[in-house]
């Protein structure tokens, strides 16, 4: 079987998060082939792989957002949609009613109409859509700055739905935007089983994004946020199935539109055996060491934990910190890190780049996630797996990681603090940093709780079925 493996701003691009998930499915499962249809932002990364592509990794089809620089407009044009086609993309832009994805494509592949995403964009036709759009619902906005901001938003979509689609047998999206777009595209085109797998919810972590951007301005931040929530929806719409890595994401998936019926639940698995050869925790002489496996992006929210850190530096002063992940994939937020560091005159902070945690984690004594968005983070399962225990923020499956669901009994491996509360991350790592009996306890309990629910042979497992399963209904 081959599954056309769908990814956007991760695989194999970038180290850590979805990243991995998609380098343990396809070595996990040598008897499919995957054909990776990877969505980047900048050109400059192409053939930049992170990771050494398995095997059975048939092709990979690059497509980078930037390239739509490049792109040449004829000018106006006229009358080149028709009334029905109007409709479409006004229902397309707003949202207000499902898609018939099999009629999009046909107006976007029809390169003997359209050579270029622009040709619709620049038409009278399409200007009269985004005017009935702007008049209906944002009239209180500069039209001007209205078009324009549908222009940024639109044109990569209308740019990745010209491109060419690989054949498969299974398509299958690790979110709902862009990729999950061209997958529910790919599959209406070809009549093939579509699935995805949300391990964060992508809409919702791009509202995050925008709320707290710059590049965004006032009002212009709904009609961003509406835009990538209408994204999600088409998605849900088209897809066969839905899973995602714990119930509260499910019942988010449900709140947002998705059929119930469609979803289910997969967790996250981890190589046991990797982390076999690393102890419990150790009383030892020297500093307290805290770690964080964590690539050094915006979302990770790092400069909460430096702000935690020099509070901890005042009840522990020889506490150290190493950051453990890869900071090249956002160079100005690296920079301000740096700068927090500089500014607070933190000391003991390492940032090591990306590493084999393997032989890092044995020197680290308590484990710390600051993320403002996460799904259910394979640094946690990792670092559980090591029997390392963990002040987390309360995002995500973390709550479930650390404290264990309805039915877990073994208690807590860590604690849970708000995202961005850096006094609170502070309060804990101080209170588990000077108790270690109970660090250890706590790292035998995540231990426990990795080896019962969430290891790679069961999600393994899972997929094999998911796999097989859509194959049946439309093979």
């Amino acid at each position: 079987m081959r599954i056309c493996l769908l990814t956007e701003g991760s695989y194999p691009y970038v180290v850590g998060g979805v990243s991995s998930w998609c380098q343990m499915l396809i070595q996990g499962l040598p008897e499919h082939e995957f054909f990776i249809y990877s969505i980047g932002a900048e050109a400059k990364n192409r053939g930049d792989f992170k990771y050494k592509l398995p095997a059975n990794v048939v092709g990979v089809q690059e497509e980078f957002l930037d390239d739509i620089l490049s792109l040449k407009s004829k000018g106006m044009r006229e009358n080149i949609l028709n009334a029905a086609e109007r409709k479409l993309l006004y229902e397309l832009v707003t949202g207000s009613k499902p898609i018939n994805v099999q009629e999009l494509s046909v107006i976007f592949r029809d390169r003997g109409r359209f050579q270029s995403p622009l040709d619709i964009f620049m038409s009278s036709d399409f200007f009269d859509v985004i005017q009935r759009v702007y008049e209906e619902n944002y009239p209180y906005l500069p039209f001007t700055d209205f078009f324009w901001t549908l222009r940024s938003m639109l044109l990569p979509l209308f740019f990745l739905l010209q491109q060419d689609l690989p054949a498969a047998d299974v398509y299958h999206s690790v979110a709902t935007g862009y990729c999950g777009v061209i997958g529910a595209m790919a599959a209406e085109v070809y009549h093939k089983p579509f699935i995805i797998t949300e391990h964060g919810i992508y809409s919702r972590e791009r509202e995050v994004e925008i709320i707290k951007s710059d590049w965004a301005k006032g009002d212009f931040k709904s009609v961003w946020i509406q835009y990538f929530y209408n994204l999600a929806r088409l998605s849900y719409r088209v897809a066969d199935h839905v899973y995602t890595l714990f119930e509260h994401n499910a019942e988010i998936e449900r709140d947002l539109g998705c059929d119930p019926a469609k979803i289910g639940i997969v967790p996250n698995g981890v190589h046991m055996e990797r982390f076999a050869q690393i102890p419990e925790l150790q009383p030892h002489e020297g500093p307290l060491t805290l770690g964080a496996v964590v690539r050094v992006v915006p979302i990770k929210d790092i400069v909460t934990l430096l702000r935690a850190f020099f509070l901890v530096k005042q009840e522990i002063p020889a506490a150290r910190l190493v950051i453990m992940g890869g900071f090249d994939e956002d160079p100005e937020y690296y920079a301000l890190c740096q700068q927090t560091v500089a500014m607070l005159r933190i000391e003991d902070v390492t940032f090591t780049g990306s590493v084999d945690i393997v032989k890092y984690l044995p020197q680290i004594d308590l484990m710390i996630l600051s993320s403002i968005s996460e799904g259910q983070p394979l640094a946690v399962l990792e670092g559980q797996a090591a029997h390392r225990p963990f002040v987390t923020t309360d995002v995500g499956c973390c709550r479930e990681l650390i404290y264990g669901d309805s039915t877990d009994t073994l208690g807590a491996a860590g604690a849970i603090v708000a995202p961005m509360d850096f006094e609170a991350m502070a309060k804990e790592i101080v209170r588990l940093g000077r108790d270690f009996a109970l660090r250890r306890q706590m790292g035998s309990i995540g231990y426990e709780r990795v080896k019962r629910g969430y290891t790679y042979e069961h999600f393994l497992a899972a997929y094999r079925r998911i796999y097989a399963q859509a194959k049946e209904v439309k093979g």
